[in-house]
C-alpha cells in the first residue's frame, strides 16, 4: 500500500528562494500558480503574447513573460499546457534553458512516459498531479482544504527531487489532504484508462445508450434525461462520500436489488474484455497505440477529433438537457 504524505512531511523552505515558472494558465495553470504563490513561493507565468490567458494572469497579479524568458529565469519549470503541444514548447523554449540543477515538472506523465520529451540527465524531473480539476484545486485551497495529489520522480539529478516534489505538492494544498507517491508509468497509463473506459468515455456512453434505449421505446425524452443523466450526480456523490457500499445503503431495496442483479448484465465480461483491449492500446510496453494515434491526430489538425466533437454536440440528449437545465434555477446560481 502506498505511503501517504501530509504537510508535516514537506519542507516548503527548499523552494522559498527559487523561481517557479508555470507554463500555461488554463485549468491547472491558474490554480496551481495561485496556490503556490499564496503559499509563499515566487511564481512567474510563461505565455506566448497572443495567448488569451495573458490578461487574466496579469489581472491575477502575476508577472507574465514569453515562455523562453520565463524558462531562462526559472529554477523550476512546470509544464501545464496540453499534452499534444508540449513537445514543440519543450524544443523551442524549455530545452535551451535547462541548465544543470534545474527541475522540470509535469502534472501528467504522458510526454515523459512515452518519450516524446527526453530531458538531459543533469536536471530533476518530477510530477505533481492533483486528483481534481483546476477550479476545484483552487477553490478547496482557498477554503482551507486541499485536493489529494500524486507525485513521481523520473530523474533525481540533485538528490533533492523527492523533497522538491513533496514541497511543490504541499504548496498547491495537497499536503492538507494527502500526497501519494507513484511512477510516471502508473500515473500515465491508469489516468488514460480511467478517462477512456470509466470516468469520461465509459460513463458518457452508458448515459447516452440508456437515454437512447428509453426514447426509442417511446418514453418522454425529458423523463429519460432525468433518469439517465440528471440523477447520475446524486449517485456519484454518494459513492464519492462513502464508496459503493454507501450508495447502496442510501438507495431503496428495489434499486439495490436491480443494481446487483441487472448491473452486471449491462457491464458484463464482454465490456471488461473491451476495457482490457483499451488498456493494451494505452500501455507503452504493448505499443502505445493510443499515444501515437493522438499525437498523429494533433499533427493533422484534429480532423477526426473535431468531427466526433461536433457529432456529439448534436445528440438529442444535449438538446433535451439544454432545455431542462434552463428551467433549473438552482443551476443558474452556479
Amino acid at each position: 500500500m502506498a505511503k501517504i504524505y501530509y504537510d508535516d512531511s514537506c519542507d516548503l523552505s527548499i523552494l522559498k528562494d527559487l523561481t517557479i515558472a508555470v507554463l500555461g494558465y488554463g485549468s491547472q495553470g491558474h490554480a496551481q500558480a495561485q496556490n503556490m504563490r499564496d503559499s509563499g513561493l515566487n511564481v512567474i507565468i510563461g505565455l506566448r503574447p497572443e495567448s488569451r490567458s495573458v490578461s487574466q494572469a496579469k489581472e491575477d497579479g502575476f508577472e507574465v513573460l514569453h515562455p523562453t524568458e520565463a524558462c531562462k529565469r526559472a529554477d523550476i519549470i512546470q509544464v501545464l499546457t496540453p499534452d499534444q503541444t508540449q513537445k514543440q514548447l519543450y524544443e523551442e523554449s524549455i530545452a535551451p534553458n535547462l541548465t544543470e540543477g534545474k527541475a522540470l515538472v509535469f502534472s501528467h506523465g504522458f510526454n515523459i512516459h512515452f518519450e516524446v520529451i527526453q530531458p538531459p540527465s543533469n536536471i530533476d524531473v518530477y510530477m505533481v498531479a492533483p486528483k481534481g480539476p483546476g477550479h476545484l484545486v483552487r477553490r478547496v485551497y482557498v477554503e482551507g482544504g486541499g485536493v489529494p495529489a500524486l507525485i513521481a520522480i523520473h530523474q533525481d539529478a540533485t538528490g533533492k527531487a523527492k523533497d522538491r516534489a513533496l514541497a511543490h505538492a504541499s504548496a498547491i494544498g495537497a499536503g492538507r489532504a494527502g500526497i501519494l507517491e507513484t511512477t510516471f508509468k502508473d500515473e500515465t497509463e491508469t489516468d488514460l484508462f480511467g478517462e477512456q473506459a470509466v470516468l469520461c468515455g465509459g460513463l458518457t456512453s452508458l448515459i447516452m445508450k440508456g437515454f437512447e434505449t428509453l426514447v426509442e421505446a417511446g418514453y418522454d425524452p425529458d423523463i429519460a434525461y432525468f433518469e439517465c443523466l440528471h440523477e447520475v450526480k446524486l449517485i456519484t456523490d454518494l459513492i464519492y462520500e462513502g464508496g459503493i457500499a454507501n450508495m447502496r445503503h442510501s438507495i431503496s431495496d428495489t434499486a439495490e436489488y436491480g443494481d446487483l442483479t441487472r448491473g452486471p448484465r449491462v457491464v458484463d465480461d464482454h465490456v471488461k474484455q473491451n476495457m482490457k483491449q483499451i488498456l493494451s492500446e494505452i500501455q507503452k510496453d504493448k505499443g502505445a497505440k493510443f499515444a501515437k494515434e493522438w499525437l498523429e491526430e494533433a499533427q493533422k489538425g484534429y480532423p477526426n477529433f473535431n468531427r466526433l466533437r461536433e457529432e456529439a454536440k448534436k445528440h438529442p440528449i444535449e438538446e433535451t438537457g439544454q432545455k431542462l437545465r434552463a428551467m433549473m434555477k438552482f443551476l443558474k446560481k452556479k
